[in-house]
């Protein structure tokens, strides 16, 4: 078994819940299976961050609100952060400006994250890696080490595809233990988490937490 306790497996899992249609019964119900399994975070859209804050005061659930969401391609990611952090958040999940790496302006990419991490919470920095080539994600890489983030993660879900165990490695190889490394998009069960880890990831964004833990729980009573 790969992990020795439901809360060693539940602590690397960001609860995720990022669907525009998500209602507000959706995001207490999502707050009170993080708080039932005791996952690290709950990810969602700026709008619901209060409405999460709320539900999970006086808990160790951490609240983590994505900025310049899906897309990237916005220059207000700072005032965005800074909503998000008035409003509760502890941690930000924010979009790599996908076209501007692509275009080498990869001082105003390093600027762009900057300004978010200035805001004072830890930053997870969304590279969208299916848009990039490998070089690329090496590049953004050694950009979010500069710029002070504190985590890179593979995909918004939103894009062709999600995390992939070999760019997982690659993101590994190039931030080593400076930073840490979150997989996200696609990752559906206990198998795809576990090979998450083992390429290299540090924390797991998913919504599919509750049957992965239930899995667990599974395996470990057999």
């Amino acid at each position: 078994m790969y992990f020795n306790n439901i809360n060693e497996l539940a602590k690397l899992i960001d609860h995720t819940l990022l669907k525009p249609e998500a209602t507000q019964g959706d995001m207490e119900r999502l707050c009170e299976e993080a708080l039932a399994y005791e996952f690290f975070s709950v990810c969602v859209n700026p709008w619901w961050v209060k409405t999460a804050k709320e539900k999970l005061e006086g808990s160790h659930v951490k609240v983590c609100g994505v900025v310049g969401f899906p897309l990237g391609m916005t220059n207000v990611k700072a005032q965005e952060a800074k909503t998000a952090i008035d409003n509760g958040a502890d941690e930000l999940d924010m979009v790599l400006a996908i076209g501007a790496l692509k275009s080498s302006a990869y001082e105003d990419v390093k600027n762009d994250i900057e300004q978010v991490v200035n805001q004072g919470k830890p930053v997870k920095v969304i590279l969208e890696t299916c848009l990039l080539s490998k070089e690329e994600v090496r590049k953004a890489c050694k950009l979010c080490i500069e710029a002070g983030a504190a985590f890179v993660k593979t995909s918004t879900g939103f894009s062709r595809e999600g995390a992939k165990t070999h760019i997982v490695k690659i993101m590994k190889e190039e931030v080593k233990d400076l930073l840490g490394v979150k997989a996200s998009g696609g990752i559906r069960n206990l198998k795809d988490l576990v090979a998450m880890v083992e390429a290299g990831a540090t924390r797991i964004g998913t919504s599919s937490s509750v049957y992965i833990a239930e899995e667990f729980l599974k395996e470990i009573q057999q």
